[in-house]
């Protein structure tokens, strides 16, 4: 079981810890905050029909998990696990998930500026990478686990039926700045947004290009108020996480007055101090769409 005294780094510092892990000799990593542990494998039980992705699912503590394999999510189509093949059970999105891997080696603690951003030549559209880390020699890569979980199961993405329970709005007097990494994410935060409404929006891959981009409106002659009404801002991001852009817009003469709603996977009880910790107006757990939307009317008046 991993320690949470020791993870729970402390807020708006743009750092990150990540467990590394292996899958036919290639080095990838999974946020520490996501991991709930690592255990030895364990029978899993065949589910008829299930996605090819999904070896079966666990009992585990009184709990039916779903196993990952993450030789078939990469297209490893030839691989075979290893004899120190792990478990690594995983909670974000409020969903509980184990990951098949070959290996868990190491965590590491690094800052997110050190993160790059994958190169569109490298990555295609579909692509589950969303950061490289050099380290050394080698390199490790961040793997976006929200999106292999929607590509397992689209029902546990953004939903935009939910939004068009809300009713009909015309919001497109207001101008909402994004910072989403994930072009998964940033499709579907279109697409649900549109259908409240709010079309005025401005998407940024991270919260430094973000930031960067609010700083150049308080150069202006006019408040920054009538450029910008609000501000979204996921947690996991290269170059400048959710938090650390957080803190920064707060501690801002005239950004501070910007309302910041954080939305992310990572949002838990145990962890929510985090985003109070440096200013954030609201949190909302990731896929909860209508309950973004509601909060957006609620802020921007």
């Amino acid at each position: 079981m991993l320690e949470q005294k020791g993870i729970l780094l402390e807020s708006g510092t743009n750092e990150l810890e990540i467990v590394e892990f292996e899958v036919a000799n290639n080095k990838f990593c999974i946020n520490v905050i996501k991991v709930k542990e690592i255990i030895q494998p364990i029978p899993v039980t065949f589910i008829p029909h299930a996605h090819p992705h999904v070896e079966g699912v666990i009992q585990l503590r009184g709990e039916v998990l779903p196993v990952v394999d993450m030789l078939k999510v990469l297209g490893i189509s030839n691989g075979s696990y290893s004899a120190q093949q792990k478990y690594i059970v995983a909670e974000f999105n409020k969903q509980k998930v184990v990951f098949h891997v070959d290996n868990v080696t190491q965590i590491h603690r690094i800052s997110w500026n050190a993160i790059e951003k994958p190169s569109d030549m490298y990555q295609g559209g579909s692509s589950q990478v969303i950061g490289v880390i050099k380290q050394n020699d080698s390199m490790i890569l961040l793997l976006d686990f929200e999106k292999i979980m929607v590509d397992i199961n689209p029902e546990s993405g953004i939903n935009v039926n939910s939004v068009r329970k809300l009713g009909e709005r015309d919001r497109s007097e207001k101008k909402i700045v994004i910072a989403e990494d994930s072009p998964l994410l940033r499709k579907l935060l279109h697409d649900t947004m549109h259908e409240a409404g709010y079309v005025n929006l401005e998407f940024f891959e991270n919260g430094q290009d973000a930031y960067d981009y609010l700083e150049t409106l308080t150069q202006t002659n006019s408040a920054i108020e009538e450029h910008v009404q609000l501000v979204i801002t996921d947690i996991e991001m290269p170059q400048m996480d959710g938090h650390h852009f957080t803190k920064k817009i707060k501690s801002h003469t005239e950004l501070g007055k910007l309302p910041v709603i954080i939305f992310s996977s990572l949002i838990t009880d145990d962890l929510r101090h985090k985003g109070e910790s440096v200013g954030a107006d609201e949190q909302i757990s990731k896929p909860e769409i209508a309950e973004l939307i509601l909060t957006m009317d609620k802020l921007i008046l």
